[in-house]
């Protein structure tokens, strides 16, 4: 064989090994264009932030019936906001109460308040929380301030994931970056289910001990809000809200009897119902939302 065939099949063998190794090492993270957009999804693999050029969200004042939550998740942000002291925030309680709504609604309500977009929104999916201290050294040098949220978080039998969070959230060698906050909503206040918490109290040494472990992740959340079910005139106050904002041309007679009539089919009354039922009574009307 020639020199020249020697050194093609050498190079052939060089650029087979370049292509495995370039597979078996992933490569390095894009450093985010943090001016592309305010609101940001965390991809674990490759370890990334994705832009959200439009994030689903409802103005704040169209959040009824839970102005007291509202106020003091507000208030949280803005201090946050301003570099002044915060606490992470747990928002738990009923289903379709507006919870997720609200934290995206308060990120939103800030930037607008603040006239800027330098308070950035990340939002990190449930069986990703192993990844949070990744995602935390990524941030904690930005020039940015950012809630990093986490919807509907709860912990199953035998997810030792938890522990991850409580590291980050307080308890770890470096904890939570002064520029980081943690809101996380859950049906859960504990985040664990009772058959949990009772099977560690019936199988452990010290069943106080192995208790307050579990219960002890929701202590790293400085402020508890409660959602809880809305009364009948709670849920017409959403419905009413809602269609003034859309400028729905209906009687209130019969919005009050349609809404009801709704709630009732559905077997449950929540700002989440209550939405439903304007996106339909939009839908029959003629009217886009």
């Amino acid at each position: 064989m020639s020199p020249q065939n020697d050194l093609a099949a050498l190079n052939a063998k060089l650029d087979s090994l370049i292509d495995l190794i370039s597979r078996a090492v992933p490569a390095s993270p894009v450093a985010p264009d943090w001016s592309a957009a305010d609101a940001f999804i965390w991809a674990p693999e490759p370890g990334e932030l994705h832009p959200v050029s439009k994030v689903n969200r409802v103005d704040i004042e169209l959040l009824c019936a839970v102005s007291h939550v509202r106020d003091l998740l507000l208030d949280n942000t803005r201090r946050f906001s301003r570099g002044l002291p915060a606490n992470n925030a747990l928002l738990w309680g009923a289903r379709g109460m507006g919870k997720s709504s609200l934290v995206k609604a308060a990120h939103a309500a800030i930037n607008l308040e603040n006239g800027s977009s330098d308070l950035k929104l990340i939002e990190i999916h449930r069986e990703d929380i192993e990844s949070l201290p990744r995602l935390m050294s990524q941030i904690g040098s930005a020039g940015h301030r950012f809630i990093v949220f986490c919807d509907d978080l709860s912990f199953d039998n035998d997810d030792t994931s938890y522990k991850s969070l409580k590291a980050v959230l307080e308890g770890g060698i470096e904890g939570r970056p002064e520029n980081v906050i943690f809101y996380a909503t859950s049906n859960r206040r504990h985040l664990l289910p009772r058959d949990m918490i009772e099977n560690e109290r019936s199988t452990a040494i010290n069943p106080a001990e192995a208790v307050e472990e579990k219960v002890s992740l929701s202590d790293r959340f400085g402020l508890w809000l409660g959602f809880h079910k809305c009364s009948q005139d709670d849920y017409l106050d959403m419905v009413r809200g809602y269609a003034v904002h859309f400028e729905l041309k209906i009687g209130d007679d019969d919005l009050r009897s349609q809404a009801l009539e709704w709630s009732t089919t559905r077997g449950s009354r929540s700002g989440r119902v209550a939405f439903q039922f304007i996106q339909d009574l939009a839908g029959r009307l003629g009217n886009t939302l």
